[in-house]
């Protein structure tokens, strides 16, 4: 089997035995969008994935859509498909956002799969026959209207502690109690705003508590940050619940096996996913999941998740797999969240950012740096301030790496753009004294340190050059200065290569290194020609959060940001008809449209609607366009107009419709 592994030599580096690594990011879930708080994890993830791979290793990364659960059924529904049908185009949407801030995955499946739902029945009736599964009856909040069951999500009221309104069935946002849906004061279904009644049904449960034991030994043995460690311990030595796991019909999932309308709940089968994901690959890379997670298996597991599903990971998946036929995780990384400009990322304040948004405002891998730079082994949150990006990559990247090449290139030109035969030995072995304790520091997850120690011999190289003052030698002198920087520059590149892989493999390119091999940082580059300098990195100025909230400005309702009625009426409303609808090549949110508008003829315009609409789903549809909408020219052609929609803090689109009668060329008034 290949893996592309990339090997670096080990300067000053104590070489331990190669080792078989499986790597797992959380599965991000197949509602919405990939947002800068999945980016953030990927990133840590992908460079980790990289450095080891590096380091000589064979590391295999896999990761999947989480597919399954009621937000899915009842979003679903609510656009007139099949889940199936829904979550689709919304995992290769997530593969293709995450590609583009370089996040690749040995393999990229889903929970939703015929592998995934073998091995949730397996892992299942391994632990029944153990003995650790029972059935109890519990009384729950149910939707007469919706004849469903609500999971917490779908109830909200009036705390029953400090009498908030509207606050979720799980738990108060203002008090911080945690609550049963069915304690909620006047509670209220968010589905059809009826008001549930209280039904009994017997549920599964796994009883966390007969794996006390094993889960003390986890603790002890996995490797987990302290803070992590002492969480878990306090949430084992407390009231240890049994975990409810089980879900009523109606539910998008897996039915449990030897039950009657009773489905797994998705944090079963969503870490199971990571055996699934593996398993998918196994099957079609002559190799099987017994070699790669089985109890004698070489390969070591690590997950990196986020720090709000800590208790699922640190406790009820080893749990899970106790009496299964795969490993316990050996390590779990947990990091914080993802705020922007100080605060919480949320929609209601215009700073939800997702990786496409960013992805079109800058290039993803400064923001790969800009992480790297922050992250280290605690469990802090992390702010992605526009400003300090900006001030990062300029300082960095362009002011000190860039720098180095920029300052050497123009002496190297004048000789034919050939290096010189020797260099400055010395001054080389002092910036390669601390490549080892670089690789220990990403390692140990302390990107940030790592960096820091990088950006200080790229700070020391520059001032070399200034103590050397080139520009004052003859050409020999120079060269040979300038061949020196050089070379501590094609190393700074191999260092930096597991954070920013494309901006590295173009600037080596230029230096004709054109793969990175065991023998690359010891290699030098002497006596040969490189290529024209050719800027790869500029100063960047800082993002205006406004360009990520799509126009839309919110208003309270207090707002005196009123139009009069003759502004309205200019606005020209018309009825019309989907005739033609198609995805727009190129375009990751446009649907292209065609529509009639009866004897005012036929009008082109792009959507953006793709995320909640197949194009068959529009034809025959009425919909409300501006008419008088100037026409807008955009790289996949011309817009004659714009079609209304609503959008919810979801980020559900919703295009409106006028009532039946209409037609198409009613003016709307």
């Amino acid at each position: 089997m290949s893996y592309n592994t990339r090997i670096i030599p080990t300067y000053g580096l104590k070489i331990s035995k190669l080792r078989k690594i499986i790597v797992t990011s959380a599965l991000p879930y197949a509602n919405g969008e990939i947002h800068m708080g999945h980016v953030l994890e990927h990133i840590q993830t992908d460079i980790w994935i990289r450095q080891m791979r590096m380091s000589g290793h064979e590391v295999l990364g896999f990761c999947a859509d989480d597919a399954h659960g009621a937000p899915i059924m009842m979003k679903a529904e609510e656009l007139g498909v099949n889940p199936e049908e829904f979550i689709s185009p919304i995992k290769e949407a997530h593969i293709a956002s995450l590609r583009k801030f370089g996040v690749t995955y040995t393999n990229y499946h889903s929970t939703h799969s015929e592998e995934n739902k073998q091995l949730s029945n397996e892992v299942y009736l391994a632990a029944k026959a153990a003995g650790y599964i029972y059935k109890e009856e519990i009384e729950q909040c149910f939707d007469q209207d919706k004849q469903m069951f609500l999971a917490d999500r779908y109830v909200t009221g009036e705390c029953p502690k400090c009498s908030a309104l509207n606050q979720y069935g799980d738990g108060c946002d203002s008090c911080g109690v945690t609550y049963s849906a069915t304690e909620l004061v006047n509670p209220k279904s968010t589905l059809t705003g009826s008001t549930p009644t209280l039904k009994i049904s017997e549920h599964v449960f796994f009883n966390l508590e007969k794996s006390k034991n094993l889960l003390k030994k986890f603790l002890k043995t996995a490797q987990m940050q302290k803070p992590i460690v002492s969480k878990l311990s306090e949430w084992l030595d407390g009231d240890l619940k049994s975990w409810d796991i089980s879900r009523d019909d109606p539910y998008f999932g897996f039915s449990i096996p030897e039950e009657n309308n009773k489905y797994f709940y998705v944090w079963v089968d969503a870490p199971i996913g990571y055996l699934a994901s593996a398993r998918n690959w196994a099957d079609k890379n002559d190799a099987n999941l017994q070699s790669l997670w089985g109890k004698d298996s070489e390969y070591e597991i690590h997950h990196f998740i986020g720090k709000d599903i800590t208790y699922f990971h640190g406790l009820f998946w080893p749990a899970l797999l106790e009496n299964s036929l795969y490993k316990l995780p050996d390590s779990i990384h947990v990091h914080g969240f993802v705020t922007v400009n100080g605060e919480k990322m949320s929609k209601s304040k215009g700073n939800f950012i997702t990786a496409d948004q960013f992805a079109e405002e800058c290039d993803p891998e400064l923001l790969r740096y800009f992480f790297a730079c922050k992250l280290n082994s605690k469990i802090e949150d992390l702010d992605l301030s526009f400003d300090d990006l900006a001030q990062k990559i300029n300082s960095d990247l362009v002011g000190k790496f860039s720098n180095i090449l920029s300052r050497s290139a123009p002496f190297i030109a004048k000789n034919n753009h050939k290096l010189a035969p020797i260099l400055d030995e010395s001054f080389l072995a002092e910036t390669r004294a601390k490549e080892g304790e670089i690789y220990d520091l990403f390692e140990s997850k302390n990107y940030s340190k790592a960096i820091k120690l990088i950006m200080e011999i790229a700070d020391n190289t520059n001032k070399y050059i200034n103590e050397k003052e080139p520009w004052k030698l003859d050409q020999d002198q120079a060269i040979l200065v300038s061949t020196t920087a050089t070379n501590v520059f094609k190393n700074l590149c191999i260092l930096l290569h597991p954070v920013i892989p494309s901006i590295t493999l173009k600037m080596l390119s230029m230096l004709n290194v054109n793969a990175i091999t065991n023998t690359s940082l010891s290699a030098k580059l002497l006596d040969t020609e490189i290529l024209e300098f050719k800027p790869v990195l500029s100063r960047i100025e800082p993002i205006d959060i406004k360009k990520f909230q799509n126009g839309e400005e919110k208003m309270d309702e207090k707002s005196e940001d009123f139009i009069n009625i003759e502004d309205f009426m200019k606005v020209d409303l018309r009825v019309a008809e989907v005739i033609e609808a198609s995805r727009v090549e190129g375009a990751d949110k446009l649907l292209s449209i065609k529509l009639n508008l009866g004897e005012l003829g036929e009008k082109n315009v792009f959507a953006g609607i793709k995320s909640a609409y197949e194009p068959n789903q529009l034809v025959g549809k009425l919909v409300v366009m501006v008419y008088n909408l100037a026409p807008r020219k955009m790289k996949f052609g011309n817009s004659e107009g714009m079609i209304l929609a609503a959008s919810d803090s979801e980020g559900g689109i919703f295009v409106i419709s006028p009532d039946q009668g209409a037609k198409p060329g009613q003016k709307i008034k």
